[in-house]
């Protein structure tokens, strides 16, 4: 069973427990996923990486939203995004901790002798490739700038 097999399973799942707050976010993921599959050019179904890749996207937005509630004094709305975010996160990839991370980027500058900010993209591509969607690409940015200057 692929993963958004298992997302439409959970969904009919939380339809029948009445859980407001897991129907409407697994609404948004498939309608998300079926927007992606309408657009994609190459298939009409997407696998479990790209599946996995919409959901990023949308946790994504769910992260960038609570903290512009935040900042315009919407604590409600904010707790909501960060819920929805919680269901979010029930379909991806365990997070790296912060150490495993700092030791890839540690050795991918050290693989390639990056050590300028020019060399930005080169590293932060190898590093992506090897997290695979395991750690937020903000996290990931911010601790290459670090490295490289």
């Amino acid at each position: 069973m692929g993963l958004l097999e298992d997302i439409r399973a959970d969904l009919t799942e939380a339809m029948k427990a009445k859980d407001k707050l897991t129907v409407s976010t697994l609404r948004l993921v498939v309608a998300a996923v079926q927007e992606a599959e309408v657009a994609g050019a190459s298939s009409t179904t997407l696998d479990d990486e790209q599946v996995q890749k919409v959901i990023a996207a949308q946790a994504k937005r769910r992260v960038e939203a609570a903290e512009a509630f935040e900042q315009g004094d919407r604590a409600e709305k904010a707790a909501d995004e960060r819920a929805e975010l919680a269901v979010l996160k029930r379909y991806l990839p365990e997070q790296m901790d912060e150490s495993a991370l700092v030791e890839i980027v540690e050795r991918v500058l050290a693989e390639g002798g990056h050590s300028t900010m020019a060399d930005m993209g080169q590293v932060m591509k190898a590093v992506n490739e090897q997290v695979a969607g395991r750690a937020e690409g903000r996290t990931v940015a911010d601790l290459v700038k670090s490295r490289l200057s």
